[in-house]
C-alpha cells in the first residue's frame, strides 16, 4: 500500500531542514575561521621553536604585521623580551592581533584601549605604533613586571574583566617574541603572497621601517636603497633593494648584539612581505624567498669574494617593484 502523501511531505520538510542546518553550520564555521584569522583566509605565516621541540604557531599576514610592530616598538624602548611577550599575549587576547575598530563600549584597536579612560584619541589608538607605545608606558610602571605571572602583569595594565584569559596565549606569544626580537634566528616565515594594496617598492619598505623602528633605523652605517647612479630606479634590480647594515657599529641596536638586531629586522621584513610586496630577505648567510611552498630560510647563494660577508653583516630586503 502506498505511503500517505502527508508522511512523504513531512519527510521532505525534515530533509530540507537538515540540509539547511548543515549549510548554516558550515557558514558559521567559515565565519569563525575568518574572525580568528583576521578575515584573510589561510594563516600564511608561522613561527617555530628554535629548540627543535616541534612547537609552532600559525597566523595571518595581518597578524604578522601587527606583531612585528609591537615587537619593534618594545625593543625601541629598550624593553626586555618578556615585555614583548606580555604585550603580544595581551593583543592576542584583546583583538586576535587585529587592529579592530570596535569592542566593548568604546574599546578600540590591538589592545582594546578606551578613549574615555585616557588611553588617547580614537585616531591615536587605531595607530598600532601608538597603541603599542602607550601599552609599554603603562607596563613599565608595573613594579617587577618581569617577575610576575604574565596574567598579573597584563591585568595591571589592562584591568580586564577576564584576567586569566591572557594565560592561554603565553606559549604563542613567547614564540613570536623570541623571533621578532631577534633572539631566535630563522624561525619566522610567511608565504609572502602579495596583498591587494599596492606597495611603493623600496620607498614603502623604508617608510614602514621608520614607522615601526624610528628614523634611526635608516641612518647608522649608511643604510642604502638601490643605486643613486641608476637613471631609472624603478627598472633597476638595485633600486628594489633596501640594505640595512647591522655590524658592531649599529647604534640603534640599543645594547643588543648585531645578530639579534639583524634577525629582528629580517623577521620584520618577512612579517611585512605580503603588505609591502617583499620578494626576498637575506641575513646571516640565510635567505627567505616569497612563494616557496615550504617557506623556509635556506642557505643564501653568494657571488664574488665578498658575497658571504655581505649576507652576514647586513639585512637585504628585495621588493617586487
Amino acid at each position: 500500500m502506498p505511503e500517505p502523501s502527508s508522511t512523504l511531505k513531512r519527510r521532505g520538510r525534515l530533509f530540507r531542514f537538515g540540509a539547511a542546518l548543515v549549510v548554516l553550520l558550515a557558514v558559521a564555521g567559515y565565519l569563525v575561521v575568518q574572525y580568528v584569522t583576521g578575515g584573510r583566509g589561510a594563516p600564511g605565516c608561522k613561527v617555530v621553536s628554535a629548540d627543535d621541540e616541534g612547537t609552532m604557531y600559525q597566523f595571518t599576514p595581518e597578524q604578522a604585521v601587527n606583531a612585528a610592530t609591537i615587537a619593534a616598538v618594545g625593543t625601541g624602548r629598550r624593553m626586555p623580551e618578556r615585555a614583548v611577550t606580555i604585550a603580544l599575549a595581551t593583543a592576542l587576547q584583546e583583538s586576535g592581533l587585529r587592529n579592530i575598530e570596535h569592542g566593548d563600549r568604546d574599546s578600540l584597536g590591538l589592545f582594546q584601549q578606551r578613549p574615555s579612560q585616557g588611553w588617547g584619541t580614537e585616531k591615536e589608538i587605531l595607530d598600532p605604533t601608538y597603541a603599542a607605545t602607550v601599552f609599554y608606558e603603562h607596563l613599565a610602571k608595573v613594579r617587577d613586571y618581569t617577575k610576575l605571572p604574565l596574567t598579573v602583569a597584563a591585568q595591571r595594565v589592562q584591568r580586564s574583566g577576564f584576567p586569566e584569559a591572557y594565560a592561554k596565549h603565553e606559549p604563542d606569544a613567547a614564540l613570536l617574541s623570541a623571533a621578532l626580537t631577534g633572539n631566535a634566528a630563522a624561525t619566522l616565515t610567511c608565504d609572502g603572497r602579495p596583498g591587494t594594496t599596492l606597495a611603493a617598492g623600496a620607498a614603502g619598505v623604508r617608510a614602514a621601517l621608520v614607522r615601526d623602528f624610528g628614523r634611526d633605523v635608516l641612518q647608522p652605517a649608511g643604510a642604502e636603497v638601490g643605486s643613486a647612479a641608476t637613471p631609472k630606479p624603478s627598472a633597476s634590480p638595485g633600486a628594489r633593494t633596501v640594505t640595512l647594515p647591522v655590524g658592531s657599529g649599529d647604534s640603534p641596536a640599543r645594547g643588543r648584539t648585531a645578530g639579534q638586531r639583524g634577525w629582528q629586522l629580517a623577521h620584520w621584513a618577512v612579517a611585512n612581505a605580503t603588505a609591502l610586496h617583499i620578494e626576498r630577505v637575506s641575513y646571516g648567510g640565510r635567505e627567505w624567498t616569497a612563494g616557496n611552498t615550504d617557506s623556509e630560510w635556506r642557505r643564501a647563494a653568494t657571488t664574488g669574494a665578498g658575497g658571504a660577508q655581505r649576507t652576514a653583516d647586513a639585512v637585504r630586503i628585495v621588493t617586487a617593484q
